[in-house]
């Protein structure tokens, strides 16, 4: 179920028997030759597949995050931190009051954890041929009609570099904004990734919950 779909009456009812809830949480960052939109709807999508079986409704993506060293891309918008933890705040904070009590975020961009540090760290000491706007990103919905991507491999960028640099200098160094890897691997593969991560978040959802 979307909340979308539903008016506050068949929300007051589905709260007399359940008190779960997903909210999707997404950006709008350059993705390369993917939509400026991919983190907003690749969550949105994993969290209405992993929810609907389980008719448990699922709130409007959050679609702006924080992203700041994505400026200079045009089409790029970032919330400072504080701003974006408010935001959060206040959805959580309404939810809740409502009666929703066991409320699963999907988190589709790094940029909106804390954790964004340490996963940079370890991707840096553990060198991958996947990154930000590459294949691990790229399904049929988030790519752009009529838009051919690079057939080549891209050499991962030095993220420590990366970490070190402004919003201008960034882009440059980044070209087309893929951190490296390649761009688009088979949509047969892509999609058993995908059923993998409808699945695991479905158990989150059904789990007992402490």
């Amino acid at each position: 179920m979307r909340i979308s779909e539903m008016n506050w009456m068949m929300v007051e009812e589905y709260l007399k028997r359940d008190d779960r809830a997903v909210l999707p949480l997404g950006s709008t960052e350059q993705h390369a030759y993917l939509s400026l939109s991919v983190d907003s709807i690749l969550a949105k999508r994993l969290a209405i597949e992993a929810a609907q079986p389980l008719g448990v409704p699922v709130f409007p993506v959050l679609a702006y995050g924080i992203t700041p060293y994505f400026r200079a891309f045009p089409g790029t918008i970032t919330l400072r931190v504080e701003t974006y933890m408010s935001i959060l705040r206040d959805i959580l904070d309404a939810v809740a009051e409502q009666g929703f009590r066991r409320i699963l975020i999907v988190n589709g961009h790094g940029g909106n954890t804390p954790a964004q540090g340490f996963i940079g760290e370890w991707t840096a000491d553990h060198p991958a041929i996947a990154s930000h706007a590459s294949w691990m990103e790229n399904f049929p919905w988030t790519r752009l009609a009529k838009v051919e991507l690079p057939r080549e491999q891209k050499p991962m960028s030095d993220v420590e570099k990366l970490r070190r640099l402004d919003p201008k200098s960034l882009r440059e160094y980044l070209k087309d904004g893929n951190y490296g890897g390649l761009y688009q691997r088979d949509d047969e593969e892509m999609m058993k990734i995908w059923r993998t991560g409808v699945e695991e978040t479905r158990v989150l959802l059904t789990e007992a919950w402490d």
